[in-house]
């Protein structure tokens, strides 16, 4: 055979394997085009096999999102404006740890896997741009409150049974808030700056700091969140234009942690006729 030719073919070959391996795992059959085969879902669905647990869809039933008919009443697609919309209102089921009802996606970096999460020395990355499709106003008048991405933390089985805590949940280091109209982040400090490992690690060991809202009011309309993770800093951007840096002596402590991106709608309100849909129209993560 001639060796050119024999090349050629070879990479050829090659080429398709990678494409159809890519197209294998990309779960981007969806109008906004995001690939969700890194995601699963929680939706304010109560789990029918677990009565008072929410009905979560992971890998590679999340592909199939569109077609689930318990589920789609909560993420579903708009195809005018080629979006992923999460509806949430207080519907009596909430996950660990939580007094509210969500329909939010939630990271694995390893395709269907919720153990192997990232830390800040790792790094990480996520954009997404959302708009606030439609929200209830409570009681004074004002619109509800709806957190729209997170860094949540995590134990390592280590630590878990360190503290003797019966599961891996730790307190999220990030939350960023639609709240009437601006964007707000909060993010936690440590109660105790000179905690040792074993003090810092439970979730009643850090409070929430007072929030910082960006300049810019959003409303309705669409904005982008980037939120950059690195050792002992975090940085989230709205819109490319606004920053906010957070490289205290808390966020460097909370190397100690695992981590994992959330996108969608957490909704901050209890009120029976309350509710809010979210819109994404893009959604990256890397690490």
């Amino acid at each position: 055979m001639n060796l050119k030719f024999s090349k050629t073919v070879f990479f050829a070959c090659l080429s398709t394997v990678i494409i159809a391996y890519g197209q294998e795992i990309k779960g981007s059959g969806n109008v906004a085009n995001i690939d969700l085969s890194h995601w699963a879902v929680t939706t304010p669905a109560e789990n029918p096999a677990k009565p008072g647990k929410t009905l979560d869809l992971e890998y590679p039933e999340i592909l199939n999102f569109a077609s689930n008919i318990t589920t789609n009443k909560y993420m579903y697609e708009d195809v005018k404006d080629k979006s992923l919309v999460f509806y949430a209102f207080p519907s009596g089921t909430s996950t660990a740890n939580s007094h509210f009802s969500r329909c939010e996606l939630r990271e694995t970096i390893n395709i269907g896997d919720k153990n192997t999460n990232w830390t800040f020395a790792q790094g990480g990355r996520m954009k997404a741009t959302y708009a606030i499709d439609k929200v209830s106003r409570e009681e004074d008048g004002k619109y509800s409150r709806v957190i729209v991405a997170q860094i949540h933390g995590r134990l390592s089985e280590e630590q878990r049974k360190l503290i003797g805590q019966k599961d891996n949940n730790a307190a999220p280091i990030l939350k960023i808030y639609w709240d009437k109209g601006k964007i707000r982040v909060k993010t936690k400090v440590l109660k105790n700056p000179d905690a040792t490992l074993e003090e810092l690690l439970p979730a009643d060991a850090w409070i929430d700091d007072k929030g910082r809202n960006f300049k810019e009011k959003v409303n309705f309309d669409k904005f982008t969140i980037e939120i950059k993770v690195a050792d002992g800093k975090l940085e989230v951007t709205l819109n490319d234009s606004e920053t906010f840096v957070y490289d205290n002596p808390s966020i460097k402590k909370w190397g100690v942690f695992e981590n994992y991106f959330k996108a969608g709608n957490y909704f901050q309100s209890k009120n029976p006729n309350s509710f809010a849909a979210v819109k994404i129209y893009a959604l990256e993560a890397s690490h």
